[in-house]
């Protein structure tokens, strides 16, 4: 697979793929290159005819009134990235940091930058190579763009930085010289371009909308199989309530619970003498909070996308009309708001998830055996997975606590109001994580469940989860290890493979 990157039309799905398999490569299209190499003209006329321009031939932020001399122009910029590489903590996922560099070069297309067409070939260079700086996690306030990260990634671009090679830690300068790269050097503007973005908050939205995108649906089956498992009814799911509070993904949540469910003779076998006029609402309620979650996604993917094809630097240059323009199109809240959000919506598909599995494993609310294990007592069986939901879920209130209400001034109050969307990205990355893994305890809940009902069986396409399930976790008959029960429906939830096996009507 070839991606081009032309600042245009770069989606979240080619993005993720690219992220995750190092085998597509990049190139930047032929327009792109054009509008590149023509902004860098102007660039460097500007420094012929000595303007003075921020960033360019001054110093930055505070410093931005100390103008500097032609000569000082390579160190100036090399100074910035060597300076600004400040962050700490753990490393950013490779996935992460090789979707940083794609969006990077993404933005840079535009040819508003002026940066070289070599540089970015450079860059593009590496990412095909898979070559992953060393970029630590903290350190960004995601204003002035994610400053701290994206300078570590541009050290290893001038080789002064740090790569990832097999999993161990390696100088940048003799990684690019082992790929036949050559370190760049930078010229007036370049080391300000690489730098001021939001790409590395960009990148964790967009490859943690995917994740999210999918645990959306399988809320939906997961949540249709413990609808079954605990003997609950599908009038709720009637088309004709939803059409009356149409919110799109209610309607779609709902569309996929009705056809999930149907032909059920689990379902069947308690209609006519079903004595509960209605279900809880982790249960009747499922359309409205997980179409809620649904319709949260679809505004956040529209804004993720824009900022993947936007230009985040400062300051801008229009060679059309010969002028550089400063302004704040490095800020990040635009992000730093819909991530908070997207941490929200996330997080409540685990907080219902784990309501439906204490009814599971509750007799008192669910009617199965106790814990759903045929031999209570001597044995636990799901005890301490619902637990472990319960601290999950816990834990994601904390970080569901919105990062963009804060903001620390920077830069000797020249910086002062930040977005604190980096902050909001990581949390949310960890959000969607923690959902992977309550969803993975309801559906192994929910596959004991159903097999604690036999000889009736639920229908087609949740017989196929089940089936699923026992290809890789058998039914509990006695107490085992059961992280490892756990982990392996974790992984069948995070693969997304239950997508296809039922053939959704809203995946």
């Amino acid at each position: 697979m070839v991606v081009v990157l032309d600042g245009e039309t770069l989606t979240i799905d080619t993005l993720v793929q690219a992220a995750y398999d190092a085998s597509v490569r990049i190139e930047l299209s032929a327009e792109a290159r054009a509008r590149v190499d023509r902004a860098r003209g102007v660039v460097d006329r500007w420094i012929a005819e000595g303007r003075v321009v921020y960033g360019l031939t001054t110093g930055f932020g505070e410093f931005a009134n100390v103008v500097i001399p032609p000569a000082d122009v390579h160190a100036l910029q090399e100074n910035l990235i060597i300076s600004h590489a400040a962050g700490m903590g753990p490393l950013l996922p490779p996935e992460i940091v090789r979707a940083m560099m794609m969006l990077r070069v993404n933005a840079l297309a535009k040819g508003h930058s002026g940066v070289r067409s070599s540089t970015l070939d450079a860059l593009i260079a590496m990412i095909n190579a898979n070559i992953i700086p060393v970029v630590p996690s903290q350190g960004s306030v995601g204003s002035s763009g994610d400053l701290a990260p994206l300078s570590h990634l541009a050290l290893a671009l001038i080789g002064r930085g740090e790569c990832v090679v097999e999993g161990a830690r390696m100088p940048s300068a003799d990684v690019l010289r082992a790929h036949g790269i050559t370190p760049v050097v930078l010229e007036a503007k370049e080391g300000l371009a690489l730098i001021n973005g939001t790409q590395m908050m960009c990148a964790f939205g967009a490859l943690a909308l995917h994740r999210a995108m999918n645990l959306a649906a399988h809320a939906d089956i997961i949540g249709a199989l413990s609808c079954d498992a605990l003997r609950g009814t599908d009038n709720a799911f009637d088309p004709r309530l939803h059409a009356t509070r149409p919110h799109p993904g209610q309607i779609q949540s709902a569309a996929n619970l009705r056809a999930l469910m149907q032909g059920s003779a689990i379902r069947e076998s308690h209609r006519t003498n079903d004595t509960k006029v209605q279900d809880a609402y982790s249960l009747r309620c499922m359309p409205q909070v997980h179409g809620a979650t649904r319709d949260t996604l679809a505004f956040a993917k529209g804004v993720i996308e824009r900022e993947m094809n936007a230009v985040t630097d400062n300051p801008l240059i229009f060679p059309d009309d010969d002028i550089h323009v400063e302004g704040g199109n490095f800020h990040g809240q635009p992000l730093a708001l819909v991530l908070d959000y997207l941490a929200i919506a996330v997080a409540e598909l685990a907080n219902i998830s784990e309501r439906r599995t204490e009814r599971m494993v509750n007799h008192a609310l669910g009617g199965l055996p106790r814990f759903l294990t045929p031999k209570g007592g001597l044995h636990s069986g799901m005890m301490i997975a619902q637990y472990t939901a319960a601290a999950l879920v816990s834990e994601n209130k904390i970080h569901a606590h919105p990062a963009s209400v804060d903001s620390i001034p920077t830069s000797a109050n020249q910086e002062d109001h930040n977005s604190m969307g980096s902050i909001a990205a990581r949390k949310l990355w960890t959000v969607v994580t923690n959902v992977e893994n309550v969803l993975g305890i309801e559906l192994l809940c929910a596959a004991q469940g159903i097999d604690l009902l036999r000889p009736l069986t639920s229908s087609a396409p949740l017989e196929r989860v089940v089936a699923h399930v026992r290809e890789v976790v058998p039914f509990a008959t006695e107490d085992r290890v059961l992280y490892h029960d756990m982990e392996a429906t974790r992984a069948i939830v995070a693969s997304g493979h239950l997508r296809t096996l039922v053939d959704l009507v809203h995946a």
